[in-house]
């Protein structure tokens, strides 16, 4: 057992097969959280054990995987239901909706084929981070522990897809929506089997692309942000005429979407556009959004009638946020987006579902929507650099511009206000990367020119 437990993150737990995430922390970390749960939920005889809820994505390793974290949890004093291959999104689904004490998703995300992990959730599905849990479980671990009950607990298969599913057609079931056609581009991760469950309630037509879920991976990894992953939804769009196209990563918790041209659009400019769909229903209420970029959704946030609030980047942090809000919406624009309505958690499926119902509702292709909000706020994505000392650079990068800033903030990484143009500069906080995010009112050359700049001074 490494010492260093390195496969603990900032979010979750998360390595390579076998050599950080073994089959024995698998289980050390199943025994280590049922006896956290079981700390807080001491079990009376006579009465259920506690109930875990466990999911798991297509990759190779994780039926094994499964297998050992529920022989683990078992163990530790607590029953476990097995919804077994699915979304994270589902994992949390159930925790809520079931009133389960817990629920671990086993995923790796977007990461290559020989890696994998475990996404943990408390009671509500209320995200374990480092700060909120997972400490607590590693620390256990490292001290060995771990104790067995007298009471062991059992293991049932489950399925709550049918309610999963209803919650998310009651989003759009006074809609009229149109009969357009969409790609859908699963990545041969785990979307398309909900896909499949959704589509007889919706009159668009779909067309898939690597809908079967493959740990393979025979078509690449599932990352829709890396820009060679993209050309394949491109394509299809162009080739089926189709009002937009989707991807998703693997265990599709993020969504991403192309234009009718084939474009690929920002996760930026969704958010503000998901947060007049919403607002539309919940006037006046919170639209939580992160501090990379923000010009544009505080704008149409305002404009819709809405109050928009600042968050740290994170899933962990974007949901205790959006808790101590009663936010009614949160996005990031790493692709994830957040519904209270949906356990104040993050969801790939509602995104394209809003996205539909928005485009049916105002008959306008989704370029002239996108379009309109990049010239006025040219943004250049994130960028991200290997840099030697992240603390110094970003010093150095508030020195440069601190004579002239109307306002500078620490909440999440350097922010600067520059009045015409402002970026964000901020740590990684699961790679050893900075990342810049530079945006301008509606000036794309100064927004280049101060973006290089910026760039300039990263190394």
């Amino acid at each position: 057992m490494p010492t260093s437990l390195s496969c603990f993150k900032a979010y979750d737990i998360r390595g390579r097969i076998p050599e950080e995430l073994t089959l024995e922390l698998v289980r050390k970390t199943g025994l280590a959280f049922a006896a956290e749960i079981v700390s807080r939920k001491p079990h009376i005889p006579g009465e259920p054990l506690p109930v875990v809820c466990v999911g798991r994505d297509m990759r190779l390793s994780s039926k094994d995987i499964s297998l050992v974290l529920i022989n683990g949890l078992e163990d530790g004093g607590v029953d476990v239901a097995d919804i077994g291959l699915c979304g994270t999104e589902e994992v949390y689904h159930a925790t809520f909706s079931q009133n389960f004490d817990g629920g671990i998703m086993i995923t790796a995300s977007h990461n290559p084929a020989d890696w994998n992990g475990l996404k943990l959730v408390g009671e509500n599905a209320v995200p374990l981070s480092s700060d909120s849990g997972l400490a607590v479980l590693r620390n256990r671990i490292l001290a060995g522990d771990l104790p067995l009950t007298a009471k062991r607990g059992v293991s049932r298969r489950r399925s709550f897809r049918d309610d999963y599913i209803s919650l998310l057609l009651s989003f759009v079931q006074d809609a009229p929506l149109l009969p357009l056609t969409i790609v859908a581009n699963a990545g041969n991760g785990c979307a398309w089997p909900v896909m499949e469950k959704l589509l007889p309630h919706l009159p668009c037509e779909v067309v898939p692309l690597f809908p079967e879920p493959d740990g393979t991976f025979p078509n690449g990894v599932p990352n829709p942000l890396l820009p060679e992953n993209r050309a394949d939804t491109g394509k299809a769009v162009l080739d089926h005429g189709a009002a937009f196209g989707i991807a998703w990563d693997g265990d599709f918790d993020r969504c991403f979407f192309f234009d009718e041209q084939g474009r690929f659009i920002e996760s930026y400019y969704i958010i503000g556009m998901l947060a007049r769909v919403l607002l539309g229903d919940h006037p006046g209420s919170s639209i939580l959004h992160d501090t990379r970029l923000t010009w544009n959704t505080i704008e149409m946030t305002r404009q819709a009638g809405g109050i928009p609030i600042e968050g740290k980047t994170g899933h962990a942090f974007m949901k205790e946020r959006m808790r101590e809000e009663n936010a009614l919406y949160g996005g990031e624009m790493s692709g994830h987006h957040y519904f209270r309505d949906f356990g104040y958690c993050d969801s790939g499926m509602l995104v394209w579902l809003l996205v539909y119902k928005l485009l049916s509702e105002t008959g306008k292709p989704l370029s002239s929507m996108v379009e309109q909000r990049l010239a006025r706020y040219p943004a250049s994505g994130e960028i991200n650099r290997s840099v030697k000392d992240a603390v110094q650079v970003m010093e150095n990068v508030r020195q440069r511009y601190a004579p002239d800033a109307l306002a500078v903030t620490w909440l999440d990484g350097l922010s600067m206000d520059m009045g015409e143009w402002r970026f964000n500069l901020r740590p990684s906080n699961t790679e050893p990367l900075l990342r810049l995010n530079v945006e301008s009112r509606g000036d794309s050359l100064l927004m280049e020119k101060r973006r290089d700049e910026i760039l300039a001074m990263m190394t």
